[in-house]
């Protein structure tokens, strides 16, 4: 028997019973079926006694069955239904029940029930941004600067030095995770420091110290020091100025041209800067595209998937500052932090998933295929990337999803109001979106 109670918009609780005499009567089978080949010191293989084998093994398959029974009878319940389970139930036995029966009860959330919004009143801004030659001579000045070398100076630092650095900060007089570190390499102006420790370690020497103070800004990721203020004692163990290499046959080779050809080398930037442009420009439609959707489309969310979309988010914050060098594990990122952001990507996910069923979006082979080859075109052996999507289940399931999004978009573009509009090309190149 189960009932099925709501306790909140999403929230579910199923109150269900097995009757004992099943959950014994299968954990007596699985024992008498282990006794057959049972071994213990003292008895051949099969002839243990059972009491034996019930002692050492009991605990064992009685946690087994009960947990596989348990989920048989949530599943039959679920299904029963036509439930749809966000997340994992919390199950809790019930006390003082029926002596005959096995009663519990699961905790759960489940989909919402809605329906995509009307998207036909929103305005989504195209951006068209022009290449020249002037933008190719800007972009490749980037790639030299990419490709500096780096030499130690006497003078004081300035903005483009790179700097080594060691530093420890206290708040209220105590060491706090995080802030210390140790011939820690970082260039100026980059945006890696906050910039109040840029602005203290500009001017200085390699071989000078200072002390200087910081605050932390009220949203930083480190809810430990988020808002509060440092004392900073800062050490510069060298200082070095960027020197760039010469726009010749030897930088050419360097970006790939073989040959060297310089007027070649400017040609392939300029194909390469014309996707990076068509990439850019897709990106900030996508965007719009997808707010306007989530917009239009208010709804109630799981708060188990919420979590887990955060827990997500703050794991890849994680990993991508150590792949900056900054040390994490006395330095824990808060979910909490990324909430936001898990709750748009779960919402535009369910309206994602819902579009495509309804307005029969799934992308085809041939999309996925175009989209893949798209991404690989700027590799050097495009073939072989295209085949190591195909080898890679996971990769290949990313691109389906970024291609069923596309699909969506385009859904979107079909009915929104959509207004060309010129843009600066270094406004769409700075902002990465």
């Amino acid at each position: 028997m189960a009932s099925v109670e709501t306790l909140e918009a999403l929230e579910r609780r199923v109150s269900m019973s097995v009757p004992s005499e099943d959950i014994e009567r299968q954990i007596g089978e699985r024992l008498k079926k282990l006794a057959r080949n049972a071994k213990m010191d003292g008895f051949r293989p099969g002839k243990v006694p059972y009491k034996l084998v019930q002692a050492q093994y009991g605990p064992r398959v009685r946690y087994e069955v009960v947990g596989e029974t348990v989920q048989k009878a949530f599943e039959d319940v679920v299904r029963e239904n036509r439930l749809k389970v966000a997340g994992q139930p919390r199950i809790e036995p019930r006390q003082g029940g029926d002596e005959k029966a096995f009663e519990f009860s699961a905790t759960f959330e489940v989909y919402p029930e809605f329906r995509p919004g009307d998207v036909s009143n929103a305005q989504i801004e195209r951006p068209q941004a022009s290449i020249g030659d002037a933008e190719v001579d800007r972009t490749i000045e980037i790639l030299r600067k990419q490709r500096a070398s780096f030499h130690p100076v006497e003078r004081e630092a300035r903005s483009g030095d790179r700097m080594a650095v060691s530093f420890e900060g206290r708040i209220g007089g105590e060491l706090f995770p995080g802030g210390q570190g140790t011939d820690f390499t970082f260039s100026l102006g980059e945006g890696r420091m906050l910039p109040e420790f840029e602005t203290a370690a500009t001017g200085m020497r390699a071989g000078e110290k200072k002390s200087f103070t910081l605050r932390f800004p009220d949203g930083y990721q480190a809810k430990d020091v988020a808002g509060k203020t440092a004392d900073f004692d800062l050490s510069i163990s060298k200082v070095e100025e960027p020197r760039l290499p010469a726009l010749d046959g030897e930088f050419a080779k360097k970006l790939g041209v073989a040959d060297g050809d310089v007027a070649k080398m400017r040609t392939e930037v300029r194909a390469n800067v014309e996707r990076e442009v068509k990439k850019r420009v897709t990106a900030r439609v996508k965007n719009q595209a997808l707010q306007a959707l989530h917009d239009a489309t208010p709804m109630e969310l799981p708060k188990a998937l919420i979590a887990m979309e955060a827990q997500g988010l703050a794991e890849r914050a994680r990993a991508e500052f150590e792949s900056r060098g900054l040390k994490m594990e006395k330095m824990p990122i808060d979910p909490a932090a990324f909430e936001t952001n898990a709750k748009r990507r779960v919402a535009l996910g369910l309206i994602i998933a819902e579009l495509a069923d309804k307005e029969n979006l799934r992308p085809r082979p041939d999309q996925v295929r175009r989209l893949i080859e798209e991404q690989a075109a700027s590799y050097e052996s495009p073939a072989e990337v295209v085949k190591w999507f195909y080898m890679q289940p996971q990769r290949l399931s990313e691109m389906e999803g970024l291609a069923l999004e596309d699909n969506v978009v385009n859904w979107v573009l079909s009915k929104a109001k959509v207004v060309d509009k010129a843009i600066a090309f270094d406004d769409l190149m700075g902002s990465g979106t």
